[in-house]
């Protein structure tokens, strides 16, 4: 079609999300499969890359704006842009996870954090008591400085006892066939535990150069 030589490309393909070090496609496809395409970042330079009409530029680019181009008849056409995003992705998913405390009171706020390193790409999911009735609030903080690492914070507020129980995270890669779970317990009694009985009265008297012991028993 000389007056479209380029295929009309979906909002979906010209986002094109790719992994560190990975090669990618820009698919500027092209309805006359002899036309000359040249491919142009940001700064209107071309770049130099493999180029099929049926599947569009192919190899490792920068992240940033790239456009095609192509002559008919002496009229120059451009493609729609396309947007390339780097991701920071690792073949390996490094996860801890922590609590500040394993032990609870009811009524307390039960707080869990799951944190992944050197990945950007990643599913997490999260298995603990009180998610058949979507009890919790999740956040992400993605951190990017001084290394990456999503930290994912898992808070339940006003903790019973039926929220005790395992709390697991598990990452899965986005890409590869890779995941990781960790496990922390976490206990919520019904009250405060610790029963003390001291062996003396609220006012006790003591004679001069008198020792005098105070012993309390804790249970």
């Amino acid at each position: 079609d000389p007056d479209m030589p380029f295929v009309p490309s979906i909002p979906e393909d010209q986002f094109i999300l790719v992994e560190e070090g990975d090669p990618t496609v820009i698919p500027c496809r092209t309805s006359d499969p002899e036309a000359q395409v040249t491919l142009v970042n940001s700064l209107d330079k071309a770049v130099y890359a493999f180029y099929d009409s049926k599947q569009g530029f192919i190899g490792n680019f920068p992240a940033g704006s790239y456009t095609c181009k192509t002559m008919v008849k002496g009229v120059e056409f451009k493609s729609d842009e396309f947007l390339i995003y780097i991701l920071r992705a690792t073949s390996q998913l490094p996860v801890e996870i922590e609590a500040l405390k394993t032990v609870y009171k009811t009524g307390e706020t039960i707080v869990v954090t799951c944190v992944v390193f050197d990945n950007e790409v990643v599913n997490l999911q999260w298995n603990y008591p009180g998610k058949v009735k979507e009890k919790g609030l999740i956040k992400l903080d993605d951190i990017k400085v001084p290394s990456q690492k999503l930290v994912y914070t898992l808070t339940i507020p006003e903790a019973s006892v039926k929220d005790t129980g395992d709390y697991e995270c598990t990452a899965r890669h986005a890409t590869k066939e890779v995941k990781e779970n960790k496990k922390v317990v976490i206990t919520v009694h019904d009250k405060g535990f610790v029963h003390l009985e001291p062996q003396f009265s609220p006012l006790e008297a003591v004679n001069l150069h008198e020792v005098k012991n105070f012993v309390v028993d804790v249970q």
